[in-house]
């Protein structure tokens, strides 16, 4: 007598993998195409923030620390040196003062430089149109 083959129920999960592997692939390289071009907002929040320092961003690329000059490449050492210099280094506050019309992508990373030295960052807002002081 000879046995019978039993059909085995297992589940094969490498096409599973390789689909999601894809979708992955996929979703990185669209998201890193698609530009954020947006406004920056506007507040009618009277709160004035303490800061201890500025970087001012002009739309002609034009970039100031401490109303010193500064460029893209060196932005980062200058707030650094300001943070190391600064009186108030365990509250210090970054100031970013960007012209209208400047984009988001040379805004986000004077955040996360903030973030990696431990600071705030606030982002200067005007007033609505038609109630500036």
């Amino acid at each position: 007598m000879k046995k019978r083959n039993k059909v085995s129920a297992e589940f094969s999960m490498s096409s599973l993998t390789d689909i999601i592997f894809l979708l992955l692939i996929f979703f990185m390289l669209t998201s890193s195409m698609v530009q954020i071009n947006m406004p920056l907002p506007q507040s009618s929040s009277t709160v004035v923030a303490p800061t201890d320092l500025s970087v001012t961003i002009m739309k002609n690329g034009k970039i100031t620390v401490n109303g010193k000059p500064s460029s893209s490449a060196t932005v980062e050492k200058d707030i650094a040196n300001a943070v190391r210099f600064s009186d108030n280094k365990k509250n210090a506050t970054l100031n970013i003062i960007a012209e209208s019309g400047v984009t988001w992508d040379k805004i986000h990373p004077l955040i996360k430089l903030a973030s990696g030295l431990k600071i705030k960052a606030i982002i200067a807002t005007q007033a609505p149109s038609g109630k500036e002081k």
